[in-house]
């Protein structure tokens, strides 16, 4: 130890020293304190951390900022609630800022609108997640169904939120909004499931409603293989500390690679993830999936909490739900508290600046004008009962790019047949020749969603949040996909509701799946825009899993070689087909690797398929006469 000493004095140029006495041992040296106490006296708010206990003993952490500095609302600040999954500590520390809108300035927020108007902000970890108590369950079904043996829900925990924080923050008015994206959007629609009295507005946006009709984890009944990088790490863990790992930088590659879902998951250790094994043991519309449809459950009750329900129309993750709730509880609403918004965005973009949608631009920032005249008004209405100008439904209608204050929605049925022709055209009146246009799908060459290399889900630097308004000319030459096009439009075509698809095919195989696009095809050129010329933009498009053909709960074969019709929706759209333009449908098999490949060999579990189950089909596609096939679209007169 002595040479030690003396080396070190040489190299340093000094004279060694002699330890002192009171030098703490060399086990115990630390130059971070004990407790790091963060300086606030900068701050434009109070941060409270707590953890709120809930009937049954569990403590869900909270995080609550109160604003300061700034003169209370008379009576005390309305608080805004989020429950969520995605870690309440970060999401109220987004930037190290001692602004609390600059903290606020990321998921679910809208930051000036919360911060403008003096609302006190909540946001609290689910059951199960980051910081809070208890045991997670993927949407966790409501007390009463067959699929909760417990006494607490989302609900239940809600209420019990609620019921706290008018008793603890003395800052408060007494009055709570809830507001949420996503998981967090589906946790809004649960907090209406008997809601607390304090509960005097709820702001649902994109949320999670139908995980097999049409949101996160099937399209009817096709399989978003996509997800399951997100189920590893949202139910692995509390924290979400283990990574879905992938040695492909080309999604498509990987999927292909191990052939099924199932096989993907299995490599990827999520059979031990109990979720997936419900996904597994529910491919069809069973009890699972309906006694946790939010739409169903809501219906069963009149709506008496004033609901604003946000939709995007390109929402690439959750383009179900909120248009499903909307339908579901509209015509019973007879108190006037639904309310429906449906803007030109991606899930969630509607609190971010939102003039662009990939490729495609609106001419002005369509999420800012919304926060701005809806969601700041109607928030101030109820929880400060300040006016409100609010129409019962606030729609963007792209191709003219303008926002409509409507009465209602839809504003058309969808009646007007757009009939697909023999010649691969398109026109509203049937064409007498008939016959079929075929093509060949097969499994080991599948369509791909978008051009690869494709990643997986992403929001940093990742195509993910805008593949919906991708350019479709890179499948439009593709033998396996047939483009049917309508002639250059002499005047505009409005649609203002769902387009409904009326497919009759056959195929030589015993199961398939369907994907069928709505297109506005832009003029060669556009003036100002020169990378629109010629663009194909999906107004619509979806993918149906042929096996639900007669019944979306019990899936059955299909006979080889007979026309069968094939029914089902299009995501709602408010859109002009403008002069110059031309419609197209667009028909395939595959849309991969978003969706698990059909095998088109009919298999108990297609999750499951093994290789040689995966054929080559020719599927002909009936056009012409009576039996053609058609789009019912919602034409506005």
């Amino acid at each position: 130890m002595a040479a030690w000493t003396s080396l070190a004095a040489a190299m340093l140029g000094t004279t060694a020293l002699p330890v002192m006495a009171g030098t703490p041992a060399a086990a115990s040296y630390d130059e971070r304190p004990a407790k790091l106490e963060q300086p606030t006296a900068y701050r434009d708010y109070e941060r409270r951390s707590v953890d709120i206990p809930m009937r049954d003993g569990v403590k869900l952490h909270t995080v609550i900022l109160v604003p300061k500095g700034a003169p209370m609302p008379k009576g005390g600040a309305a608080m805004l609630l989020t429950r969520t999954p995605y870690n309440a500590e970060e999401m109220t520390s987004q930037h190290a800022s001692g602004r609390m809108a600059i903290s606020l300035d990321g998921y679910d927020s809208a930051p000036e609108v919360v911060a403008e108007g003096g609302y006190i902000r909540v946001v609290q970890d689910v059951r199960g997640k980051y910081g809070s108590e208890g045991t997670y369950v993927m949407n966790r079904p409501f007390v009463g169904t067959s699929l909760n043996p417990t006494k607490v829900d989302h609900a239940t925990d809600t209420y019990d939120t609620i019921e706290w924080l008018v008793h603890h923050v003395p800052e408060s008015n007494g009055r709570v909004g809830i507001l949420g994206i996503s998981y967090d959007g589906f946790t809004a629609l649960a907090a209406l499931v008997n809601p607390h009295p304090a509960l005097k507005v709820a702001v649902p946006m994109n949320p999670m409603v139908d995980g097999w009709r049409g949101d996160d984890w099937f399209h009817n009944g096709a399989f978003r293989q996509y997800n399951l990088s997100y189920i590893w790490e949202q139910v692995g863990t509390r924290d979400n500390s283990n990574k879905y790992e992938v040695t492909e930088a080309d999604a498509y590659t990987h999927f292909m690679r191990y052939g099924s879902a199932g096989a993907a998951a299995s490599a990827h250790g999520l059979d031990q993830i109990g979720f997936w094994q419900k996904l597994k043991a529910h491919p069809a519309w069973d009890s699972f999936w309906q006694e946790q449809a939010m739409d169903k459950i809501l219906a069963k009750a009149p709506l008496t909490v004033p609901t604003l329900l946000v939709h995007s129309l390109w929402d690439q993750e959750d383009i179900y739900g909120a248009p499903a709730v909307w339908k579901a509880l509209k015509p019973q609403d007879k108190a006037g508290n639904l309310f429906l918004t449906m803007g030109p965005w991606f899930h969630g973009q509607e609190i971010e600046r939102a003039d662009t949608l990939g490729a495609v631009r609106w001419d002005a920032d369509t999420g800012k004008w919304w926060r701005a005249h809806v969601l700041a008004p109607f928030l101030a209405h109820y929880l400060y009962d300040k006016p409100m100008d609010v129409g019962t439904v606030t729609a963007f209608q792209s191709g003219t790019n303008r926002w409509q204050t409507l009465p209602g929605w839809p504003t058309a049925p969808a009646t007007a047949k757009l009939f697909l022709h023999a010649d691969e055209t398109l026109g509203f009146d049937p064409s007498a020749k008939e016959g079929t246009v075929d093509y060949v799908s097969d499994p080991a060459k599948p369509v791909t969603y978008e051009p690869r290399p494709n990643k997986l889900v992403g929001y940093e630097e990742n195509p993910w949040p805008t593949w919906l308004t991708d350019d479709q000319r890179p499948v439009s030459g593709r033998p396996d996909v047939l483009t049917f096009t309508g002639p250059v439009l002499d005047k505009p075509v409005t649609i203002a509701g769902t387009p409904i698809v009326h497919l009759t095919a056959a195929t030589s195989g015993t199961d398939s799946d369907w994907v069928v696009k709505l297109i506005d095809v832009y003029p060669d050129e556009v003036p100002g825009d020169r990378a629109m010329g010629g663009y194909q933009l999906a107004v619509g498009m979806d993918i149906f899993r042929g096996r639900y053909r007669e019944s979306l709960s019990v899936a059955k074969p299909i006979t080889p070689g007979t026309p069968l019709e094939f029914t089902f929706d299009l995501p709602p759209a408010n859109h002009v087909f403008r002069a110059g333009h031309r419609i197209m449908v667009q028909v395939q098999s595959s849309w991969f690797p978003l969706y698990d490949r059909n095998p088109q060999t009919f298999v108990p579990s297609i999750i499951d398929a093994k290789s040689a189950d995966y054929v080559k089909a020719t599927q002909k596609i009936s056009v012409g006469g009576t039996n053609g096939s058609y789009i019912a679209l919602p034409v506005v007169p």
